[in-house]
């Protein structure tokens, strides 16, 4: 029994400690409700902001003893702060099963804005009515966040409308601003730029018209900057090689349009760089071989145009995926493209592209899908049936007439798609001696053909062969006195 007393005199002990260190208020914050209360001012700006999107059914009165006890709301984060209870974080929308679903008829209530600790702000799926409710965006008050918010995201909103506010810019501390498939329109606002801070900005999957504001080339905190899928048009600003520490650039599937300005090589982080669907032209830029860090770069359905050589592609040994198809390049295929060991995927399709594609390219380890259909490529392809094989309709090589596989692979279940056999040419030895067929005018070459057309040898022709075709060569004569 000695030891069974001495645990349980152990365990008594170490519960009245800890029992001690829970009523002074020095343990474990999520333990403080019980002594730590939410100033009124606090509770009632959160309840109102609340009511404004999810409906005035909902008045908290479940939740013990405040918003940040032991029943909070989901999506609503607090911190301490002198000995107060602060909401930090507010997230409307079904971000989790259990989370507010907004109502029909949403609204921004002034009382989100007294929220003075308030750091990150999202909206998901909140706003999704643009024709029976549309929403715009507050504009003229966000000053009054401009001491706390780090983060502000709007995602999947349709019934989001209007334009950004420029008072955006006022939110100095952001560091996170993400505009995210709503209805957003009009202009990028220049006040972005004053966002110094900043390290992601997404502006995707809106109606953003106009071209991109210079200044956003002096966000050098960017390590994300996507503007993707919208209608912006004009040039791609020469400001952007001010992005220094950026990681990822997508400005895909908008109307962009000019050449690709040589300061983009000032991006030695960047790891991607999608500019799909667009306009831009004037070739490749030679400042692209020094972006030693990407990994992905989508450039197709660009008029770009230019020589595939013009680049020293061996200088990107880090590219895993490589999509230039239709972007009217010219030039052979660069040998250089196999030292990429790295490479999956690389779109070269829907070119101009001339010359006999270098066997090397078989070659590479990593590679799962290589598209080259849709150009000029010309002579025999001499990749192996087992690389045929291995890559399937992953291989493109057909659109290419003029583009042949060895016919030797006939025999072979691995052959590439829509590429035809070479054709097996014939070749005639000519003989030393030829013999003449017919009178001493007749003519020798004609009598050589007609004989390889038969498909006799070319060689000496004697025994009964010769016999043989004196006969026909008596016959035709006699045909043609009589006739």
């Amino acid at each position: 029994m000695k030891p069974f007393t001495a645990i349980f005199h152990t365990t008594l002990v170490l519960f009245i400690l800890c029992l001690g260190v829970y009523c002074d208020g020095d343990g474990d914050t999520e333990m403080a409700p019980m002594v730590a209360p939410m100033e009124k001012t606090e509770q009632e700006a959160l309840y109102s902001t609340i009511q404004g999107f999810v409906g005035t059914w909902w008045n908290g009165s479940d939740l013990y003893p405040d918003p940040c006890g032991w029943t909070p709301i989901q999506g609503v984060s607090c911190d301490l702060y002198d000995g107060f209870w602060y909401v930090t974080a507010l997230n409307i929308g079904p971000v989790q099963d259990n989370s507010l679903d907004c109502a029909h008829n949403v609204e921004f209530k002034l009382h989100l804005f007294e929220l003075k600790r308030l750091k990150t702000l999202s909206f998901l799926n909140c706003f999704i009515s643009p024709r029976k409710h549309p929403v715009t965006i507050p504009a003229n008050i966000w000053y009054k966040l401009a001491g706390s918010l780090e983060s502000l995201e709007f995602r999947s909103n349709p019934g989001l409308v209007g334009q950004v506010p420029t008072g955006f810019g006022d939110l100095r501390k952001l560091q996170s601003l993400v505009l995210l498939e709503n209805g957003l329109s009009g202009n990028l606002p220049t006040s972005i730029g004053n966002l110094v801070i900043l390290r992601r900005l997404v502006i995707a999957g809106n109606r953003f018209t106009g071209h991109i504001p210079d200044n956003f080339g002096g966000l050098g905190e960017l390590l994300i900057l996507d503007l993707s899928r919208n209608s912006l048009s004009g040039p791609l600003p020469t400001s952007f090689g001010g992005l220094s520490s950026l990681l990822k650039l997508d400005l895909s599937n908008n109307q962009l349009e000019g050449e690709l300005p040589s300061e983009l090589g000032n991006m030695k982080n960047l790891t991607l760089l999608d500019l799909r669907n667009n306009k831009f032209s004037g070739g490749l830029t030679q400042s692209l071989q020094e972006m030693a860090s990407l990994e992905d770069m989508a450039l197709s359905n660009n008029p770009i145009g230019g020589d595939l050589l013009s680049l020293e592609w061996q200088n990107l040994q880090n590219l895993v995926i490589l999509d230039l198809s239709n972007t009217g390049l010219t030039g052979e295929v660069p040998e250089s493209l196999a030292e990429l060991k790295g490479l999956r995927f690389l779109g070269l399709n829907d070119n101009n592209l001339t010359g006999n594609p270098s066997p090397k390219l078989a070659a590479l380890p990593s590679v799962t899908a290589l598209y080259l259909n849709g150009n000029n490529l010309t002579g025999e392809l001499k990749f192996s049936g087992w690389f045929y094989g291995k890559m399937e309709r992953r291989f493109g090589a057909w659109n290419n007439p003029n583009l042949c596989y060895p016919v030797e692979l006939m025999s072979s279940s691995h052959v590439p798609f829509g590429v035809k056999p070479c054709d097996q040419e014939v070749t005639y030895l000519e003989p030393d001696t030829r013999t003449k067929l017919g009178n001493e005018n007749g003519n020798a070459d004609q009598n050589f053909h007609f004989m390889a057309s038969l498909g006799f040898s070319s060689h000496s022709i004697d025994g009964l062969w010769w016999v043989f075709l004196a006969e026909i060569s008596t016959m035709i004569l006699l045909w043609n006195f009589f006739s």
